[in-house]
C-alpha cells in the first residue's frame, strides 16, 4: 500500500514555528489557492474528500462548514479544541509541538470561508511548552503576511488566540469549550441550537479537532477528489492513529483509510510485546468500544467499523494482553470518567459511581450475578438519557467487554479469576 504523508510529512524536518521553512516544504499552497477560488467551491471540494471530523463524532466535514457557511449573521467565529483529553490520544500533541503552522493555514482557510475575524485555539493546560510554540508560530504567521490585517494582500483579516484549558476532560464536548472559553464553568449546553448558529458569545461558530482543520491546506491543494482516493469509498484521506499499551512499537502513526486493526498491530506495532497473546483492543479511547481478537480484521473505515458496532473515535488503539484482567482494567477506566464527569446530570453523575462500586465488589470477590446485570442496566440509562456525549460513552468499555468477555465477570462472581495480575488475586481471596 501507498505510504502517504499528509499530516505527519513535516514532523521533526522543520523548526515548528518557522514559516520560511514550513514554506520550503510545501506549506501555505493550500491558502495560497484558496484566496483565488471562490468560497462555495472549496466547500465542494471538501464534500468531495470525504473528511470526516476527526476528534470522533465522525460528522462530514464539508456538509457542516456548507451549514455553517449558510447561516447570515455576524461575526462569525472559528475555534479548534486542541484539548486532548481523550486517554490513549496523542495525536495532536504532534501537529501542535511539530507542525503548528498546518493548523493555522487550516484554520486561515476556514476564516477566507466563513468570513470570519477571530478564531481561537483551546489547548490543554498540561501543553504549556507546545501552547509556546503555537503563539510563536501565530506571531511569525502575522510578520510575514498570512495572518492578521489584510492577509497576502487579499483584503481579509483573520487574528488567533490561544487559550489554556483547565485540564477538564468535559471540555473536550463542544458546547462545554464554547462555555468555558466564555470564561464560564465548563459544562454541556442544550443542543439545539448547535454551535454552527449559536456558539462562541452566541455567534455562529465552526469548531473542529486539531487534525480536522489540518486536512483542509492539502484538500485545497490537491484536490478533494484525489484526497478522498487516499482512503476507502467511504473514509477519504489519512488518519492519524496512536499506538499505545502492550504493544512493541508504540507510537504515533500515519495511515491511509483502508488498514485493517490486524495490520496496525502486527505490521506498524510490531505485534504484542514479551510474546504475549491479544485479549482485546480498546479503539477510539477510554470511552470507544473494545473488541477480541475475532474483529481484528475489520477496516479502519467508517462504515466497515459501523457494521461491526466499532467507532475510531479520537484514533485511540490500545493494545491489552492476556495478562490483564478485564475487570481491573474497567475499574481504571470507571475511576476516570467518575472523577471527569462534571455532574450536570444524574445519569452520569451517579450512574459512574454506581459502576465503579459495583467494579469494586467483583474485584474483592463479593459480587453477584445480579450486580452483573445492574451493570448492563444503569450502562444502558447512562447511554439513553444522559445530557451530554461524556455520560453517553463513559459505559461503552464496560458494555462491549460484557459482551465478549462475560465468562470472566461470572468468574469473579465465584471468587475467581484465571488472571495472576488480577487485584482479586493479589488480595488473597482466591
Amino acid at each position: 500500500m501507498e505510504d502517504i504523508k499528509i499530516l505527519s510529512a513535516r514532523f521533526g524536518k522543520i523548526k515548528p514555528d518557522s514559516v520560511e521553512e514550513y514554506i520550503n516544504a510545501g506549506g501555505y499552497e493550500g491558502l495560497k489557492k484558496a484566496v483565488t477560488m471562490q468560497q462555495e467551491e472549496i466547500i465542494e471540494e471538501m464534500k468531495k474528500s470525504n473528511l470526516y471530523g476527526r476528534g470522533g463524532a465522525a460528522y462530514p466535514t464539508g456538509i457542516k462548514w456548507e451549514q455553517a457557511y449558510a447561516v447570515k449573521k455576524d461575526p462569525k467565529y472559528l475555534v479548534c479544541n486542541a484539548d486532548e483529553g481523550e486517554p490513549g490520544t496523542f495525536k495532536d500533541k504532534r501537529i501542535l509541538a511539530e507542525d503548528p503552522l498546518l493548523l493555522i493555514e487550516g484554520m486561515t482557510i476556514g476564516a477566507y470561508i466563513m468570513g470570519a475575524k477571530e478564531g481561537y485555539i483551546y489547548i490543554r493546560g498540561e501543553y504549556s511548552a507546545i501552547q509556546r510554540i503555537v503563539k510563536s508560530a501565530i506571531e511569525n504567521a502575522k510578520k510575514a503576511g498570512y495572518l492578521g490585517t489584510n492577509i497576502l494582500g487579499k483584503g481579509f483579516d483573520f487574528d488567533l488566540h490561544v487559550v489554556s484549558g483547565a485540564g477538564a476532560y468535559v471540555c473536550g464536548e463542544n458546547t462545554a469549550l464554547v462555555e468555558s472559553l466564555e470564561g464560564k464553568q465548563g459544562r454541556p449546553r442544550q443542543k439545539p441550537p448547535y454551535v454552527k448558529n449559536c456558539g462562541l458569545f452566541q455567534m455562529p461558530t465552526i469548531l473542529n479537532n486539531v487534525e480536522t482543520y489540518s486536512c483542509i491546506p492539502c484538500i485545497v491543494n490537491v484536490g478533494g477528489e484525489r484526497y478522498s482516493s487516499f482512503g476507502t469509498e467511504f473514509s477519504g484521506g489519512t488518519k492519524l492513529l496512536c499506538l499505545s499499551g502492550n504493544v512493541v512499537n508504540r507510537g504515533v502513526y500515519e495511515i491511509p483509510y483502508g488498514l485493517t486493526i490486524r495490520e496496525i498491530i502486527y505490521n506498524l506495532g510490531g505485534g504484542v510485546k514479551d510474546g504475549k497473546k491479544l485479549k482485546f483492543v480498546h479503539l477510539g479511547g477510554s470511552s470507544g468500544s473494545c473488541l477480541p481478537e475475532s474483529l481484528l480484521d475489520t477496516r479502519i473505515c467508517y462504515d466497515d467499523l459501523k457494521k461491526n458496532g466499532l467507532s475510531l473515535g479520537s484514533g485511540a488503539v490500545l493494545v491489552v494482553d492476556d495478562s490483564n484482567c478485564v475487570v481491573d482494567y474497567l475499574k481504571a477506566v470507571m475511576e476516570f470518567f467518575e472523577e471527569e464527569s462534571c455532574g450536570k446530570c444524574t445519569p452520569c453523575r451517579e450512574g459512574n459511581q454506581r459502576l465503579l462500586e459495583l467494579l469494586e465488589k467483583l474485584s474483592q470477590g463479593r459480587g453477584t450475578l445480579a450486580d452483573i446485570e445492574k451493570m448492563k442496566s444503569i450502562a444502558q440509562t447512562m447511554k439513553m438519557t444522559s445530557f451530554c456525549g461524556l455520560g453517553q460513552s463513559a459505559p461503552t468499555a464496560l458494555v462491549t467487554l460484557l459482551k465478549y468477555f462475560e465468562n470472566e465477570f461470572i468468574e469473579h462472581t465465584a471468587g475467581k479469576c484465571a488472571n495472576g495480575k488480577c487485584s482479586m488475586n493479589s488480595k488473597g481471596v482466591n
